[in-house]
């Protein structure tokens, strides 16, 4: 896997600290630092997620997707899967991760509660490569809603 990032903001566009990602798969993914007030040419512009906030929907992405995988192989009837990532930070730097709460809300038909845990609890353990990373130095907690459709 190859990524390769290039900061913009040296080239005169509208953000001193704008960065441009494009990976190895070849797609695009833009990221910005935050404004800085008191010294705005060390910040950003708002203009896209920030690096930290791009790992944590990796994160989301890479467990969500496990999750939806799993149910469907076990020919359970998944008609929506998504999650909410809530995260603390470290007061100082290094500021990584110290607490991320996953809420998922998974919508089907007849699915069983004890599948949808069992499908998060294999993403968070075995197969989800971003959060068992992220789990060195955060606590990572998980819960989930299961809606029925007809």
């Amino acid at each position: 896997m190859e990524c390769t990032v290039t900061w913009t903001g040296g080239a005169g566009t509208r953000s001193n600290m704008g960065f441009v990602a494009e990976t190895g798969s070849g797609h695009v993914l833009m990221m910005d630092g935050a404004p800085d007030a008191a010294k705005p040419e060390n910040g950003g512009a708002n203009l896209a997620p920030r690096p930290m906030e791009t790992l944590l929907a990796g994160t989301g992405g890479c467990t969500a997707y496990d999750v939806v995988l799993i149910l469907k192989r076990g020919r359970h009837d998944v008609r929506g899967c998504s999650v909410k990532l809530s995260s603390e930070r470290a007061e100082t730097e290094p500021k990584v991760f110290t607490k991320i709460h996953m809420q998922f809300t998974v919508t089907g038909k007849g699915i069983p509660a004890a599948a949808v845990e069992r499908a998060i609890e294999m993403s968070h353990h075995k197969y989800c490569s971003a959060s068992i990373m992220l789990a060195k130095t955060a606590e990572i907690t998980t819960g989930f809603e299961l809606i029925e459709v007809d």
